[in-house]
C-alpha cells in the first residue's frame, strides 16, 4: 500500500545522497565523536533511560502506598475498587458487544472418573475459540456441579499441556467441572499463517506481535485473552450442569496474567488462584527480568496505580489464593509482599482468611503440590469441602491428539476464521472514517492539541532550557566540531555535535540518525555536506540513541520490534510516549540552536534518518514555527499500513498508544504541507515504498 506525503523541497543533492546510504559506525574505542564518559554523574550512559524511568517507577510507587495506607474503610475501598476496573477496562480499549457463541461439540472423550467434550465457540463472530470441558463422573459426583476456568500458560499445546489438562482432570476426579481453553497463538489458535502456509509464530513472540498493532489502536493483547475468558465464564454458565454463581478460575504463568485480569474485572469469578504471576512491577521484576511480553503490561497502569496486589484487592473480599514457587523467576519475596498488602485489605473488610498464599519449593510452573493446592482451595470456596486431596501417580490425563477439535489442528483453517489481525484490521478502517470526518470537522489548533496530549508533548514554553556543557572540540579543514552535551531533564542527557563553518553561515540544522549523531559525521558523510553548503548542523543522540542506547534488550526481537523494547514498556507501564520524549528532546534543541547560533532567530531546518522520523514529523507539525524545512529520509509512511500488514518491523518507540483514534502519519504529513520532503519513504516492513 502506497502513502504519499504532501509537498516536497528541494534539498541539496549531495546531501540527500550521503544520509540516504549511512556511513559505516566507527569503533567505539576508536570513535572520535563520542562525547559521553564511560560513567557520567547519572550513571552509565548506555543505561541512561533505565535508570530514568525506574526513577520515575519508584515516584509512583510512592505515591501508590500512599494511597493504600489511607484506604480504611469499605466505602474508600469500593470506591478504589470501582475506579481501577473502570481505568483498566478503558486502558485496554474496552470489550465488544457480546456475540452469539455458536458452541459446537467437536466429539467426546470418556476417561477413567470422568469425560470431557471438545468444545468450539466465537468469543467474536468467527474469532474461534478451542477449548476442552472435563465433566466429573455422574455417578460418584451427580451433576451440576461448580464450575473451574483454566487459562493457559504460554505453552505451545495450551489445553494439552500436561500440567493444564491433568490440573483439569484432577478437578473432574474430584467432583469440580473444568473448562480449558487455548489462549490466542496457542494450542489450536494461531492467528499468524506465512506465506507458505505454516504456523510458526506462536506464544509470546506472537502476543507482542499483535500487541502492537493493539497500541496503535488504543486496544491491548490482554484485551483478547480477557474477553475470551469472559465468553468462557458465559458457556460454562450456559451449560445445565454447571452452578452458575460457582464459577473458580485458576491458571499458572501466562494463565496467571488471566487469572489476575479476569478476577479483578469479572464478578462472576467467585473463587481464584492465579500462579506463578503474582509479584510486582513496583518491586523486583521491572530492575531484573524486565517487562514480560504484550498482554502483561497495561498502558499508564503504574500512573494511575494498579501494580499485581491490585488484581487481589480490586476484588475484595472474595476468595483469592496465591500460587507461588520459591524458586520462580517471578520473585517470591515480591509476591509475599504482594499478597501482604492485599491480606491486610480483606482484613480492613472483615475477611482475613480470603486471601492465602501457597509456596512450594520449586521452579516456575503448574507443579504438583500448587495443582494440589489450587484444587483444595476451589472445593472449599466453591463446594464446601475441605479436603486435603492428592493428585494420584495414575492419573488419567490426556494428551494432544486427544484434546484437538479443529478438523486440521489450526482454527484459522475453518470456514470464514478471522484472526485477532483480522480484528485490528477492522478497528483500524473503522478509526480511519472516524478520524476523516473528525478532521474535516475540528479545527487545526483542536487537532494539534489532541496529538500533543496523545503523544505526551508538552508546549514548548512549558520545557526548560537546557544546561549545555562543552567538551571538547575538533579541527576540520574548513570547519570545527564542538562537542556539547544538553542536559535536558533531571537524568536526561543529549550527547551532541555541533559543526561550524568557517565564515557567515548559510542556514541551521538540527539533524538526527537512528544510530546516532555519529553515524554520518564522518568526512565524506552527510553532515559535512551540510556543512560545506555553510550550515551550521546540531547533529544530536535523542534519549536512548547513539551513545545512550541500551544494547542487549533482546526479550522483545530487535529485528521486529527494535532496539528498546524493554525500556518501551516501562515507559508504557508509566503512561509515557518514547515519541512524545523524542520530540520533546528536538523541540529543546531547536529552540537551542535557533536562539544561539546566527542568524539569531531563525527556524533550523530538521533532518531525520530512520525511525527518527515519527519524532521529527510531531516536533514539527505541533510547533510548526520552530522548524524551517523538514526532511525525512528512511521515514514509515503510517501507522495504519503496520496494523493492515499484521506482521511489521515498525519499532515499539515509534508507537503511540491509541494515537490512530485521532491521527496516523500521514495526517501529520499533510499539515506541514510543502515544508516536508521525504526520502526513501518505507512500509511497516522496512521495505521501499512507491511515491
Amino acid at each position: 500500500m502506497t502513502h504519499r506525503y504532501a509537498g516536497f523541497l528541494a534539498l541539496g543533492l549531495a546531501a540527500i545522497c550521503a544520509a540516504a546510504v549511512p556511513s559505516l559506525p566507527v569503533a567505539a574505542e576508536e570513535d572520535p565523536y563520542r562525547v559521553l564518559g564511560e560513567k557520567e554523574a547519572f550513571g552509565v550512559p548506555g543505561e541512561m533511560m533505565t535508570q530514568y524511568l525506574l526513577a520515575q517507577v519508584a515516584q509512583a510507587e510512592k505515591a501508590w502506598k500512599e494511597a493504600y495506607e489511607a484506604r480504611k474503610t469499605p466505602e474508600a475501598v469500593q470506591e478504589y475498587q470501582r475506579r481501577l476496573k473502570a481505568e483498566f477496562v478503558n486502558r485496554i480499549g474496552g470489550f465488544p458487544e457480546p456475540t452469539p457463541l455458536n458452541p459446537q461439540v467437536a466429539g467426546t472423550l470418556q476417561r477413567r472418573g470422568y469425560r470431557v467434550e471438545k468444545i468450539i465457540f466465537e468469543s467474536q463472530p468467527k474469532h474461534f475459540v478451542t477449548a476442552a470441558l472435563f465433566l466429573p463422573d455422574a455417578d460418584r459426583y451427580p451433576p451440576p456441579y461448580p464450575g473451574v476456568l483454566v487459562p493457559c500458560g504460554h505453552s505451545n499445546e495450551a489445553k494439552a499441556y500436561p500440567s493444564y489438562a491433568g490440573y483439569a482432570a484432577l478437578l473432574a476426579t474430584n467432583g469440580l467441572a473444568a473448562l480449558v481453553f487455548d489462549p490466542i497463538d496457542q494450542g489450536e489458535r494461531h492467528q499468524w499463517q506465512d506465506p507458505d502456509g505454516k504456523f510458526t509464530l506462536w506464544g509470546v513472540a506472537a502476543h507482542n506481535m499483535v500487541g502492537k498493532g493493539c497500541i496503535l489502536l488504543g486496544w491491548n493483547t490482554a484485551r483478547y485473552e480477557i474477553w475470551d475468558a469472559m465468553r468462557a465464564v458465559d458457556y460454562l454458565q450456559a451449560r445445565p450442569e454447571i452452578i452458575p454463581d460457582k464459577i473458580g478460575c485458576s491458571g499458572i504463568s501466562g494463565g496467571g496474567t488471566q487469572t489476575a485480569y479476569l478476577m479483578a474485572l469479572d464478578s462472576r469469578i467467585h473463587t481464584a488462584a492465579p500462579g506463578c504471576y503474582i509479584c510486582g512491577l513496583f518491586g523486583r521484576l521491572l530492575k531484573t527480568i524486565g517487562p514480560q511480553d504484550a498482554e502483561q503490561n497495561i498502558f499508564g497502569q503504574l500512573a494511575w496505580g494498579m501494580d499485581h496486589a491490585d488484581y487481589c484487592m480490586m476484588r475484595a473480599p472474595q476468595p483469592t489464593l496465591l500460587l507461588t514457587a520459591t524458586r520462580d523467576f517471578f520473585d517470591i519475596e515480591d509476591a509475599w509482599a504482594s499478597f501482604r498488602m492485599a491480606k491486610r485489605l480483606y482484613g480492613r473488610l472483615g475477611y482475613p482468611e480470603r486471601m492465602e498464599l501457597a509456596e512450594t519449593d520449586e521452579q516456575h510452573g503448574f507443579t504438583k503440590q500448587l495443582r494440589e493446592a489450587s484444587v483444595r482451595w476451589m472445593l472449599r470456596w466453591l463446594a464446601g469441602r475441605d479436603e486435603a486431596i492428592f493428585e494420584p501417580e495414575d492419573l488419567d490425563v490426556p494428551n494432544v491428539a486427544d484434546l484437538q477439535c479443529t478438523p486440521q489442528g489450526e482454527v484459522m483453517l475453518l470456514p470464514g476464521a478471522r484472526s485477532a489481525y483480522d480484528l485490528n484490521r477492522d478497528q483500524a478502517a473503522k478509526l480511519a472514517e472516524q478520524r476523516a470526518k473528525m478532521w474535516r470537522e475540528t479545527p487545526r489548533e483542536a487537532l494539534l492539541k489532541q496529538i500533543a496530549e496523545l503523544a505526551g508533548m508538552r508546549p514548548l514554553q512549558d520545557l526548560p532550557e537546557p544546561k549545555v556543557e562543552p567538551r571538547g572540540e575538533l579541527e576540520r579543514p574548513g570547519y570545527r566540531v564542538q562537542k556539547l552535551v544538553f542536559h535536558v531533564e533531571e537524568g536526561v542527557v543529549l550527547p551532541a555535535l555541533l559543526f561550524v563553518p568557517q565564515g557567515t553561515p548559510s542556514g541551521k540544522v538540527l539533524y538526527v540518525h537512528e544510530q546516532g549523531k555519529a553515524a554520518e559525521a564522518a568526512p565524506g558523510g552527510a553532515v559535512e555536506s551540510l556543512v560545506r553548503e555553510g550550515k551550521i548542523v546540531l547533529a544530536v543522540d535523542l534519549r536512548g540513541t547513539g551513545e545512550t542506547q541500551r544494547s542487549g534488550q533482546r526479550y522483545f526481537v530487535p529485528e521486529y520490534h527494535g532496539p528498546e523494547g524493554e525500556d518501551f514498556y516501562v515507559a508504557y507501564l508509566l503512561g509515557r510516549s518514547y515519541v512524545g520524549m523524542r520530540a520533546e528532546d528536538l523541540m529543546i534543541c531547536a529552540r537551542r540552536l535557533r536562539d544561539s547560533q546566527p542568524p539569531q532567530g531563525a527556524a533550523p531546518d530538521l533532518i531525520a534518518v530512520g525511525q527518527l522520523g515519527i519524532p521529527a514529523l510531531h516536533a514539527a507539525t505541533v510547533n510548526p514555527d520552530l522548524f524551517g524545512r523538514v526532511t525525512l529520509i528512511r521515514p514509515f509512511v503510517s501507522w495504519t499500513n503496520a496494523v493492515e500488514l499484521g506482521v511489521n518491523k515498525l519499532p515499539l518507540v515509534g508507537t503511540v498508544h491509541g494515537a490512530l483514534a485521532v491521527y496516523d502519519l500521514p495526517d501529520l504529513a499533510a499539515l506541514l504541507g510543502d515544508r516536508l520532503q521525504t526520502v526513501d519513504p518505507r512500509d511497516a516492513m522496512g521495505r521501499p515504498v512507491q511515491e
